[in-house]
Formats: structure tokens, sequence, C-alpha cells
């Protein structure tokens, strides 16, 4: 029976030393594995943040460029502004000047005919006058309303281009 004890013996020697060699396969496989996830997810979080600097960069050039936008849509209408009031002056006194035109038309005089023809005068000189100050005022709402909407659209084109570039 000792040889049949060696031989049992010897058996699970081979067998043990089998499992030790399987179960420092799987060790080193686990490790590896490991290694591998660990340098993978290294990868995957230097992507990321390389990923995040550039969409902040992004934004923060978006950002300017619409800030950059906005600025100049407001001194585009600060420009207007200063057109509108001049324009507005400028239609003051044309109104003035044809009010006093308007006041200065009558024809005084012994004939009865020129004194009636001075007074239609007059009349018609007051209502172009008042016709003029009615256009004049409507004319610089227009011009007024058309440059608040241009230089909307075209701050909203700015910022468009801004956001597409």
């Amino acid at each position: 029976m000792t040889s049949l004890a060696i031989r049992v013996a010897v058996l699970l020697a081979l067998l043990a030393s089998y499992w030790g060699v399987y179960q420092h396969g799987r060790s080193v496989e686990r490790a590896e594995a490991a290694t591998a996830t660990a340098k993978r997810d290294s990868g995957d979080r230097l992507a990321e943040i390389i990923g995040e600097r550039g969409a902040r960069q992004e934004e923060q050039r978006r950002a300017q460029a619409q800030e950059e936008a906005r600025a100049h849509a407001q001194e585009q209408r600060t420009t207007a502004d200063a057109g509108a009031a001049g324009a507005d002056a400028a239609g003051q006194r044309l109104r003035d000047e044809a009010g006093k035109l308007a006041a200065t038309v009558s024809c005084p005089g012994a004939d009865t005919a020129a004194v009636a023809r001075g007074q239609a005068a007059t009349r018609a000189a007051m209502v172009l006058s008042d016709l003029l100050t009615r256009a004049d005022a409507r004319a610089g709402e227009l011009a007024k309303a058309y440059d608040r909407a241009r230089i909307a659209g075209q701050l909203c084109e700015a910022s468009y281009n801004a956001l597409i570039n």
C-alpha cells in the first residue's frame, strides 16, 4: 500500500500544484484587467477634462462675441438716437418756418378780391403747414422704428453668427 499511498500523494501534490498555478493565473489576470481598467478610466477622464475645457473655451468665445455684438448695437442705437434728435430739431425749425410763412401770407389792401385771395392763401398755407408738420412727425417716427428694427436685426444676425462660427 505504500506504493498506492505514494501515488495518491504524488497525485494530490500534482493537483495542488495545478490548483496553485491556476489560482496564480487568475490573480495575474485580475491584476492585468484592473490595470487595463484603470488605464482606460484614466484616459476617459483625461478626454472628459479636455472636452470640458474645450467646451468652456467655446462657450466663453461665444459669450464674448455676443457681448461685442450687444455693445456694437448699443453704439448704433446711440448714434441713431443722436441722428433722430438732430432730424427732430431740423424738422421743428422747418415747421416753425412754415408756420411763420403761413402767418405772413395774408395780403392786406383795399381790394376785396385781393383780401379774399389773401385769406384763401392763408388758409391753404396753414393747411399745408399742418400737413407738413404731420408728415414730418410721422416720417420721424418711421425712421426711428426702422433704425430700431435694423439694429435689432443686425444684433440677432451677429449673435447667430457668433454661435455658428
